[in-house]
């Protein structure tokens, strides 16, 4: 069962908006899709690009460094369905968004 830790308000983070968490010696990207939390691993498998400074169209993030992309719900790839970046619980609690990382 994983330990979940607050890293924002909901209030910090409008619908399409990404930021990038440093949690239990990771760094996550958290996205808002149409004010539903998901979470990923900010490292995208092509070159190590940062996906949480990637643009963010729907459901799909595009690395900012060669533009591969992802579905943040699922972390599938959207060009090789063989290719899935890891990706986290989230809970919001009352105003808090928590991330379920290794506990």
């Amino acid at each position: 069962m994983p330990k979940y830790m607050k890293v924002a308000k909901v209030n910090e983070m409008p619908p399409g908006t990404a930021r990038e968490f440093h949690a239990d010696g990771k760094v996550i990207a958290l996205f808002n899709v149409d004010g539903k939390f998901f979470a990923i691993d900010n490292t995208c498998l092509h070159r190590g690009g940062p996906l949480g400074q990637g643009a963010l169209e729907d459901k799909v993030v595009t690395c900012p460094w060669h533009g591969w992309q992802y579905d943040v719900t699922t972390g599938q790839s959207v060009f090789n369905q063989e290719i899935r970046v890891p990706t986290y619980e989230v809970k919001v609690e009352g105003d808090d968004i928590a991330i379920g990382v290794e506990g």
